[in-house]
């Protein structure tokens, strides 16, 4: 192990903080291409994606990005960039469909011409429904 408090002194902390996911940046910017929702600032959402698309493709630990553009060829890339593609678009689905429909909108902040913020409420987002365990109600007569 890297860090291991034993050989501290064999890498340093600088050379850890170059180390990181491929894929983290990638999603990060599948999920905007993906999502108007992302794109309008939902950042909860965004996080929320990206770490069930990251859970679903294998970790590929690099220093630099370069690394994984020169050792690969065009088409491990193209199957990568897939991944990445089917890995968000199944997230988006995931992460709307258990969203609760019955939860109070969340106030979007936005700043005033004086500079306070004024709480805006963004509408409620309507999750799609699997019609499992849900009946209609009836109207009364």
């Amino acid at each position: 192990m890297l860090a291991y408090t034993g050989h501290s002194h064999f890498i340093s902390q600088d050379e850890l903080d170059t180390i990181h996911n491929y894929y983290e940046k990638r999603v990060v910017e599948a999920i905007f291409e993906a999502s108007e929702r992302a794109r309008e600032g939902d950042r909860n959402f965004v996080a929320d994606v990206a770490c069930v698309a990251l859970n679903r493709l294998p970790p590929r630990y690099i220093r630099h990005d370069v690394d994984m553009t020169f050792f690969m060829s065009p088409q491990e890339l193209e199957e990568m960039n897939d991944k990445v593609a089917r890995a968000v678009n199944d997230a988006i689905t995931y992460v709307t469909d258990r969203e609760d429909p019955l939860e109070p909108p969340v106030p979007e902040q936005k700043p005033t011409a004086a500079g306070k913020a004024t709480t805006k409420a963004k509408p409620a987002t309507k999750a799609k429904s699997s019609g499992k365990g849900k009946s209609k109600s009836r109207k009364e007569t």
